[in-house]
């Protein structure tokens, strides 16, 4: 879980390196988001297949001796000393370029109990599951079991939100491209049962809508749970079984699991929080509840996540030579984009569960991550360099190396010869600042099931905007450790934005300096600013 990303960013109650600063935390349960954006730009099917169909041949595998390429020294340097800046104990990382693979493991998979980090670790990896929903979900389309153009009441007929039309009309495909339109961030825990996401999915019809199916982009972890739910009504399995039976097990991912139960025997990267600067082992961290697997359930290593990559760069073959999905479903899964926005990065949209992202030179990177408590994951590739890159990390430090090495330049320059399209903040007259001023409100649902507010007011300063946010609830509100929930009402944190173009802002930590997240605003049919879209989720326009 996008991250990338998260719902909310730095933690106001306890001092961590955890995220994007100026925003507070959702939620301890609802950290399922994107690692960073994707974009656009055409890609050459045949270049990208060609690079990811090379013989395999693996540069380094951790604890083999450095390699002396100096573009992985450079990683190796780079991830070494963010694990000491950031208080994360240990991480993976895979790279495929032309053809090679670099697999490389750091550090350590417990504080307490220290055990080396190797490619066969495994980590929770968050959002990146809803790549593996939306693969499964193609298999589906080219059996001919399901049309991604159609309602999703074709297949799960009492399918309801709070809003009648959006329950008839929303389509497979806006769930998967993050445009059904509804509150998204529901993480409610309806047991171990193979019923839970079917409960899960019923319980949505309290969900308020906040724009019409397929008119905007906001990231919805709740509609890939819906997509969840018809992958196991059209197969007649659980959605566990079916995606392990049509996708994880055809193509030898043999450390990539759903259930804790499943993982006995290997390497596990415990989860860790940050506390005064330290790492601090937290076994809280890792559970999570069933109803969520399609948003964010799956545990896997960085070798298997490098498979997965060439798997999608590839020529939808299994490594026995099996056709999993033709080339043509591949091209889609990462094409025809829906609404654009932003995600932490500028996006022109979401092709079927993968975030396009685009570049100044023009190809194209397409994207996932996924953050849940402890555990920070990223995923990129870059189909027309034949580039993909991997992190896995054990701690919530690792949103801050995420941020590197995914959102920023860093990796893209070095091993793709792309950039992000460019973004210089400039200050903006009063005039100019004055329509983006003012009130903007954000609905969530707490960990209790509850409709809370998130409320920014923004205002003009020094050519920016800078402002408050306070999440509104009653004591006990997700986020909150629960050692603390009967002393905290109200979390409050500072925001800020500086604009690099016409309603779009580089986000600004609480000093005002801009950092590279990016946020965006959105006006209406009357011109007017309407919403400000940040880290993917909507905050409604309320002017002065």
């Amino acid at each position: 879980m996008t991250d990338d990303l998260l719902p909310a960013g730095s933690d106001t109650v306890r001092s961590t390196p955890s995220g994007p600063p100026g925003l507070a935390r959702w939620s301890r349960r609802g950290l399922l988001s994107a690692a960073a954006a994707v974009g656009c730009a055409s890609v050459s099917l045949g270049t990208a297949a060609t690079a990811a169909a090379a013989p395999r041949s693996t540069v380094h595998d951790g604890g083999t001796g450095d390699t002396g390429h100096s573009p992985f020294s450079a990683l190796d340097s780079k991830i070494e000393e963010a694990m000491r800046a950031y208080s994360i104990p240990g991480a993976a990382v895979g790279v495929l370029l032309d053809g090679q693979e670099y697999v490389k493991g750091y550090g350590v998979t417990n504080v307490d109990h220290p055990v080396p980090v190797d490619g066969d670790t495994v980590f929770r990896i968050g959002s990146t599951t809803k790549t593996f929903t939306g693969t499964t979900m193609m298999r589906l389309v080219e059996r001919g079991d399901v049309e991604l153009d159609a309602p999703v009441r074709r297949y799960l007929t009492a399918f309801a939100v709070a809003d009648p039309y959006a329950s008839a009309q929303v389509t497979v495909r806006q769930l998967l491209n993050h445009s059904a339109g509804w509150l998204g961030d529901d993480y409610q825990d309806f047991g171990p049962g193979d019923d839970a996401l079917a409960r899960f999915v019923a319980s949505m019809a309290r969900l308020p809508q906040l724009t019409a199916p397929g008119e905007m982009f906001a990231y919805n972890n709740a509609a890939l749970c819906v997509a969840g739910r018809i992958i196991e009504v059209v197969t007649g399995t659980a959605y566990e079984a079916a995606v392990r039976e049509l996708v994880i097990d055809p193509l030898g991912l043999d450390h990539t699991r759903f259930s804790s139960d499943d993982i006995v025997g290997f390497n596990v990267a415990a989860s860790h929080d940050v506390v005064d600067g330290k790492a601090v082992l937290d076994p809280s961290f890792w559970p999570q509840p069933r109803s969520l697997a399609p948003t964010g359930g799956l545990i896997s290593s960085v070798r298997d996540q490098l498979s997965w990559a060439r798997f999608h760069l590839g020529g939808g073959t299994a490594p026995d030579g099996t056709r999993l999905l033709s080339r043509a479903s591949l091209e889609q899964m990462r094409s025809r984009p829906g609404p654009g926005g932003t995600l932490v990065v500028e996006l022109d949209g979401m092709g079927v569960t993968w975030m396009l992202r685009p570049t100044a030179q023009g190809p194209r990177i397409v994207q996932h991550g996924g953050s849940w408590p402890g555990q920070i994951s990223g995923f990129l590739m870059v189909p027309g360099r034949g580039f993909a890159l991997t992190l896995l990390t054990n701690s919530e430090g690792g949103t801050r190396l995420r941020d590197e090495l995914f959102t920023d330049d860093w990796a893209l320059s070095r091993f793709a010869g792309v950039t992000n399209l460019p973004a210089r903040p400039t200050a903006m007259s009063g005039q100019e600042l004055a329509p983006h001023e003012g009130r903007y409100i954000a609905q969530r649902i707490n960990d209790e099931g509850a409709v809370e507010d998130a409320v920014i007011e923004l205002t003009r300063h020094d050519g920016r905007l800078h402002g408050t946010q306070t999440v509104q609830g009653p004591a006990g509100k997700a986020g909150v450790p629960s050692d603390e929930e009967d002393a905290v009402q109200d979390q409050t944190s500072e925001v800020g934005v500086a604009f690099y173009r016409k309603d779009f802002a580089l986000d600004l930590t609480p000093d005002g300096r801009p950092v590279g997240t990016r946020s965006d605003f959105v006006r209406g049919p009357d011109g007017k600013v309407a919403w400000w879209r940040n880290h993917g989720r909507l905050h409604r326009h309320q002017a002065q």
